[in-house]
């Protein structure tokens, strides 16, 4: 099997599917593009012997049984789904780099004592609708019919219709959660430049990061710009520029793996010649620790009350997202350094600061993720690449984590 050759024909052939004639991917959950790639990809999971099936919403599943213990099951995939205008790997990689590492194990070794599964997820990125890990959460039984009844997309084509056009509907709520599922494993691009800078091949993702989101709206007093002494003003951007400062040079001082980021600001009224009287921004703190992560942002949310009241400003704070750490499975992550190891990879752990699949099926079964670089960090974005050599050294290690996993 010549993996590279293989690797750039699937990732090619998929690619066309909701590619643009300008550059860039754009296919969104329960749309035409979405569904061919999904059929697309069924194709191909039974060209290389596996059986085939959709799920009630939408993901697709390609499974060969195992000899000796086909009631464990190790799984691989991603999801199929793309932000607009994003890259051609951010989850399809995942996708194809599981069937070919289980093609190319069928082809070596033959059929496995567990039971290899692929899953191509139906939504992780929610660009289309206002939900987000619609396959994921499915798959795990999360999913609440009552979020998505009502909603709709930009061009007011409600979820529920769209989904039943395709072929789908809801899922069977009396049916019992999977229990056969002894690992998965997923394997995805970086969307980061760590590994690239150290120049390592492989990242093994022992932990996804927690998130805090927050809105904060500031407000002061909004006045002429000519006629209000400096001493006399409420000025709303004067004290977010300092909490903005203030808590950036705190995160410097803790490091890594903390990161904060102050991503959008309106101050108002937001012209030339008047003192603005309110600011709205945003703060999203991440970290793989989740007493460190509450401790610090505890820290910024009495910081940024000092500083609103030394300014004589009134301060309002939304914290709109609480997501925990989650860490991966110890013994899954060994695996895979082992598998980097023997396939002689130039590897480190390391955590995750985005959101992925793995992170809502970890905490129902035993979940690691493989890392590959991206050149420059660049994701969700046509410019998204990363080097042919490094897809196929996921590839391998990969396959050597499932080989571990699924043969032995």
């Amino acid at each position: 099997m010549d993996l590279e050759k293989v690797l750039k024909e699937n990732i090619d052939c998929l690619s066309n599917i909701g590619n643009a004639p300008t550059g860039g991917m754009t296919r969104l959950l329960y749309s035409d593009s979405w569904l061919a790639a999904q059929n697309t990809v069924k194709e191909k999971l039974e060209a290389i012997g596996m059986s085939a099936s959709f799920d009630e919403v939408g993901n697709l599943f390609g499974r060969v049984e195992g000899t000796k213990y086909p009631e464990e099951t190790i799984l691989s995939g991603s999801h199929i789904d793309t932000v607009v205008n994003g890259g051609t790997l951010d989850g399809q990689f995942g996708v194809i780099a599981a069937y070919l590492a289980i093609q190319y194990l069928l082809e070596t070794h033959g059929k496995p004592l567990r039971s290899l599964e692929v899953i191509s997820m139906a939504e992780e990125e929610g660009s289309r609708f206002p939900t987000v890990f619609w396959g994921s959460k499915n798959f795990v039984q999360e999913a609440k019919k009552e979020d998505v009844l009502e909603i709709a997309d930009f061009e007011g084509l409600k979820f529920i219709d769209e989904m039943k056009r395709c072929g789908f509907d809801f899922r069977d709520e009396k049916k019992e959660k999977r229990d056969d599922i002894k690992a998965f494993v997923e394997i995805h691009i970086e969307q980061g430049n760590v590994l690239e800078k150290e120049e390592l091949q492989i990242g093994v993702v022992n932990n996804i990061a927690g998130q805090k989101r927050y809105t904060i709206v500031l407000k002061g007093e909004a006045n002429h710009a000519g006629t209000t002494p400096m001493g006399y003003r409420k000025d709303a951007v004067y004290g977010f520029s300092e909490i903005c400062y203030e808590a950036i040079n705190r995160a410097l001082e803790v490091g890594d793996p903390l990161v904060l980021t102050f991503g959008k600001v309106e101050p108002k009224p937001n012209t030339v010649n008047v003192v603005p009287g309110e600011v709205l921004f945003t703060m999203d703190c991440r970290h793989t620790d989740s007493v460190a992560l509450a401790s610090f942002t505890e820290e910024i949310e009495a910081l940024m009350q000092e500083i609103a009241k030394k300014h004589g400003l009134a301060i309002d704070i939304d914290l709109w997202m609480d997501e925990a750490p989650v860490p991966m499975d110890a013994t899954i992550v060994s695996t895979i350094e082992k598998a980097a190891q023997s396939e002689k990879m130039k590897y480190k752990l390391m955590h995750s600061g985005a959101g992925h699949d793995s992170q809502i099926i970890a905490p129902h079964f035993p979940t690691a993720m493989i890392f590959v670089p991206s050149i420059n960090g660049i994701s969700h974005n046509p410019a998204e690449e990363t080097k042919l050599d490094d897809l196929v050294a996921g590839v391998k290690v990969l396959a050597s984590t499932l080989y571990e996993l699924a043969y032995k």
